[in-house]
């Protein structure tokens, strides 16, 4: 079937031109497992500032992985889903979801049904403490990031939390404008004394838990909750926000044991 001619002349105008396919920068893989994390916040540490990414170091750590490299110069945006990612020596490429199916993989141990925990009624039990840090925490900890400044709020885009305040506080704040108001709804009125109250509790009873246990709910060996405990703590005790770390620091076990356990984390990951 033939163009017809006045279509054909104005298609004429648009020309479509071809180009070679642009060629990756690197299409190298890593030599060893390389776990893709938000950046510390130093040099001389190789702990993650972000909860998220800092849960999973602890994770692999407290699994017994080492020799993981670790590399923080990759955009979130150019994350599968979220940080942090596992690059595999393979060229795979895994979110974090599946982080837990590789170690186990990797590790080729004897099936652990119970998670590490010591019986059912722990595993069951480490659920609720999941739940509190997750969401009482947690929002604690989004509340005394600072705010960008006005200046800088205008010339970037600022990054959303993967787990926004809005989403985590119950119930869920309404709008600084008001239901009533004649502007579109804008905002969240945050009751900060409400959540400084719920994470006092909250760290109080994390501190009664752990006592002078080795690891949470008197576990013989680190659980995926001792991990998750560890991202909180260390992420609060490196917070500038006075308010929430001294209800860490003012409970020696839990200064004691995020340092010991920082120890163990730290060791495990090298720099690409």
């Amino acid at each position: 079937m033939e163009i017809p001619p006045a279509i054909a002349h104005v298609f004429a105008k648009f020309p479509l031109h071809t180009f070679p396919p642009i060629k990756p920068l690197s299409g190298e893989h890593p030599d060893v497992p390389t776990l893709w994390i938000q950046p510390p916040p130093s040099d001389s540490s190789r702990l993650s500032a972000d909860v998220e990414c800092l849960k999973w170091q602890a994770y692999l750590a407290l699994r017994g992985l080492s020799k993981v490299a670790l590399r923080w110069n990759i955009s979130p945006e150019g994350a599968m889903g979220h940080l942090p990612n596992l690059h595999l020596a393979n060229g795979q490429l895994l979110p974090a979801k599946l982080i837990p199916t590789w170690v186990d993989e990797t590790l080729e141990e004897p099936e652990r049904p119970l998670e590490g925990y010591k019986d059912q009624a722990a595993l069951d039990e480490s659920r609720a403490w999941v739940s509190l840090l997750e969401g009482d925490v947690h929002a604690a900890l989004l509340m005394a990031q600072p705010s960008p400044s006005y200046l800088m709020s205008l010339v970037t885009f600022p990054q959303v939390p993967f787990r926004p305040l809005e989403s985590i506080v119950l119930p869920p704040p309404p709008p600084l404008s008001g239901l009533a108001s004649l502007i579109r709804p804008y905002g969240m009125r945050i009751d900060t004394e409400h959540i400084e109250s719920k994470y006092r509790e909250a760290i109080s009873a994390i501190a009664d838990r752990l006592g002078t246990d080795k690891w949470f709910l008197g576990s013989t060996d680190a659980t995926p909750l001792d991990a998750l405990i560890f991202a909180y703590l260390h992420s609060v005790l490196h917070t500038g926000n006075h308010t929430i770390r001294i209800e860490v620091t003012r409970r020696v076990n839990l200064v004691a044991w995020e340092l010991r356990v920082r120890g163990l984390v730290s060791v495990a990951f090298t720099r690409r």
